[in-house]
């Protein structure tokens, strides 16, 4: 999503790394490229400002003009910045101590609201071991209610409707099932309109002065930009939330409402939503987000990733089999099923350091997973285990097996060859002879130096 951003700083990082020093007027260029690719990321311009005059005070800081590496010391104020723009974090939990806790969201039509509902529900399920409810108050969309009861069976969730009530009396009902029945917390799905208008405001304000929820959370669309920010600031005048929750941060959106919200509202984005599949949601880190935009990349919400889908015990047999390069297609194949539970691959490629902001620049086609997925399980366990004995024959029943071709088929039993003779080299540490099996110019591409 910010890959314009990330470009343009990466450009004016690399400019500075080759001047001399650092004065005002060579910080004062480059950040003019980066004013203009945070505006053409739809952030709002008051923003912009005060972020471009914050980095170029500090910049020229009397602190940074003595330190040993000034440019460096730039990325670090500028990551600072971008952190203090998109943050604090906000450490409240959702839960309260007495009663039932009651979570009530709202935003427009569209957002991602009742879908956010059921991917809250389950997070807090699975993180607080709670028993949440869910409240089908948005009365006016009976295609909404739908939604919700169907997510609500999918997820093990139980749902309060009632197609004949109002949006207070379902509210009032789902809170008093939850004490009866020693549940919660209570997550309401509130009615949302393409616009803001007065009659939705009014049924807010009427279920936040009855119900009296615990926290109110604003959920808006990343990728509808300055409007999310403009609808974010009235609602945030008329009921007054707690928090934000952003829907679509996976989508090719400019970014600019997540970098904007926090800084014209003043409520802190508690969660995002990552994409449709209800897994597909979590607490929201400045500080990553804020790695992820200067191409640092989030390791550790990768390792987080891969700590949810992946055994101990798998990892440390797959560590020996990886380092004795003993490993077999049938291994191979675990691992293409771990990294499709880890979320898209463009998702995955995102939290590596330097990868994910040249994203934009990069083309693959994740149907090559599932055709990969597809040969490997045409073939049969001896075949996964001893691919050397697949002749022409056998290339053709597993070309018909899986929809591909033999030429494919043959392809991908080379590759997997050639892959199994580097980790070889890479487990008696043989980086040059790894080195000179890269394609030509790789070291200049990727910045990496092996030694020699």
């Amino acid at each position: 999503m910010f890959e314009t951003v990330s470009n343009s700083l990466g450009s004016f990082f690399g400019k500075l790394r080759r001047k001399p020093k650092l004065t005002a007027q060579n910080i004062q260029d480059g950040l003019k490229e980066v004013r203009l690719a945070l505006l053409e990321a739809d952030v709002h311009y008051k923003v912009v400002k005060a972020f471009i005059r914050a980095v170029q005070e500090k910049a020229l800081g009397e602190e940074v003009i003595r330190g040993v590496n000034p440019a460096q010391q730039i990325v670090k104020i500028v990551h600072d910045e971008i952190e203090a723009l998109i943050g604090p974090v906000d450490t409240t939990a959702p839960m309260a101590g007495d009663g039932p806790t009651v979570l009530m969201l709202c935003g427009l039509q569209g957002s991602g609201k009742t879908t956010t509902c059921a991917k809250m529900a389950r997070y807090l399920s699975e993180n607080y071991k709670c028993r949440p409810l869910m409240a089908a108050a948005d009365v006016q969309r009976p295609a909404a209610i739908d939604q919700l009861e169907t997510l609500g069976r999918q997820i093990g969730v139980p749902v309060v409707s009632d197609r004949g009530a109002s949006a207070l009396k379902v509210a009032m009902q789902a809170r008093l099932k939850a004490a009866k029945e020693g549940l919660g917390p209570v997550l309401l799905d509130t009615a949302g309109r393409l616009h803001i208008d007065d009659d939705m405001m009014k049924e807010l304000r009427q279920i936040k002065n009855r119900v009296k929820p615990h926290q109110i959370y604003l959920v808006a669309d990343a990728m509808t930009g300055q409007d999310a920010v403009t609808s974010a600031l009235e609602f945030n005048r008329q009921i007054e939330f707690d928090g934000v929750i952003l829907t679509k941060l996976d989508g090719d959106a400019r970014g600019g409402a997540a970098l904007s919200i926090k800084a014209v509202t003043g409520k802190p984005i508690k969660f995002v939503g990552l994409g449709e599949k209800l897994d597909r949601f979590e607490p929201f880190h400045p500080d990553r987000m804020a790695d992820r935009i200067l191409g640092m990349g989030d390791i550790v919400g990768l390792v987080e990733k891969a700590e949810q889908v992946i055994e101990e015990e798998d990892a440390r047999r797959m560590e020996e089999k990886l380092r004795r390069a003993s490993f077999d297609l049938e291994d191979f194949r675990k691992q293409i099923l771990m990294l499709r539970r880890m979320g898209p691959l463009r998702d995955i490629l995102g939290h590596l350091p330097f990868i994910g902001a040249r994203l934009g620049d990069m083309e693959f086609d994740e149907t090559q997973i599932g055709r990969i997925e597809a040969i490997i399980s045409s073939m049969t366990s001896q075949e996964r285990a001893r691919p050397q004995i697949i002749n022409a024959g056998r290339r053709q029943r597993i070309a018909d097996g899986s929809g591909t071709d033999p030429v494919v088929v043959n392809q991908l039993l080379k590759q997997f060859k050639q892959m199994k003779k580097i980790m070889r080299k890479l487990g008696r540490g043989d980086m040059q002879s790894i080195a000179d099996a890269m394609p030509p110019g790789f070291e200049q591409m990727s910045g990496q130096k092996f030694p020699g």
